[in-house]
């Protein structure tokens, strides 16, 4: 499975994103839509009514989901290609397997990720058989996904995940702590840093695993070989930030914040469209 799989392709998809999961009115949509639901903004070839306005429309919620390549993996792999709309006994069990495969595909970018990583290439056979194995499910049939313990295998990849992330932090030039977080040094997993104002601050090789990030100004921030599994940066500022070797990072977490021309991303990492061209920016603090 190449990275092109883990890139989501509307065109080979069914909108399942758009149909699948629930969502309320909110500062992120516009509207309430019940799971399984279309949106009324899905037209019938499966494409988006609204895809340029989205945020103007008060769908900015939208904006930001990747599915990591799951719903085309669904349609045409699971379902083989099948239309739910001609076999209507199937969307109840498509839409369960999109919830799984969504999963499964995160963890594939995540291995793919570590696999890159020179420093940790100790574990590159035990993270190439747990990329085959965690493969291998996303050709499973809709019944076997239904019944996947998703979860137990997560925990299973992640202990190969942390050991990646020791490796390559250790091997990281170390920045200092944030004051305030409750939490010393790099370790600041968890944190709940929301709305903080981090402007510069040196976060080189930091856990940020799990990490709150709200709304955070990281303007500016070094990031650099930092650990950023699973860290909220919805609305977090990361104009001019250095995400130069950030572990883990999604476009996922990149399309929630805010950022500009300036801001250093992995090359697997797409800039997003909504972002600012550069401002002037003079690092002036390091926490």
């Amino acid at each position: 499975m190449t990275s092109d799989h883990l890139r989501a392709d509307c065109t080979r998809c069914a909108g399942l994103c758009c149909v699948a999961p629930a969502f309320a009115a909110s500062s992120d949509f516009a509207v309430d839509k019940p799971a399984g639901q279309p949106c009324t903004h899905l037209a019938p070839d499966f494409r988006c009514g609204i895809h340029g306005e989205l945020r103007e429309r008060g769908f900015p919620g939208c904006t930001v989901f990747d599915c990591f390549g799951a719903g085309q993996q669904v349609v045409q792999v699971t379902f083989a290609g099948r239309d739910r709309r001609g076999s209507p006994e199937i969307a109840g069990p498509m839409f369960n397997a999109f919830a799984v495969m969504r999963q499964v595909h995160e963890l594939l970018w995540y291995l793919a990720d570590a696999l890159t990583r020179d420093t940790a290439r100790d574990l590159h056979a035990d993270l190439e058989r747990a990329r085959e194995r965690t493969e291998e499910l996303t050709r499973s049939d809709a019944d076997a996904l239904a019944a996947l313990d998703v979860d137990a295998h997560r925990q299973e990849v992640n202990v190969l995940l942390l050991r990646t992330s020791e490796l390559v932090r250790a091997d990281a030039p170390h920045g200092t702590s944030v004051r305030g977080a409750g939490m010393r040094g790099r370790d600041l997993r968890g944190a709940d840093l929301i709305g903080r104002k981090l402007r510069g601050a040196d976060l080189r090789g930091a856990s940020l695993r799990g990490a709150h990030l709200i709304g955070t100004d990281l303007t500016g921030a070094d990031l650099r070989a930092a650990d950023v599994i699973g860290a909220d940066l919805r609305g977090a500022d990361l104009s001019g930030a250095d995400l130069t070797g950030a572990l883990f990072l999604s476009r996922f977490q990149v399309n929630g914040a805010n950022g500009d021309a300036a801001t250093v991303l992995p090359d697997s990492v797409d800039r997003p469209p909504h972002w600012r061209p550069a401002l002037p920016l003079t690092r002036t603090r390091r926490l």
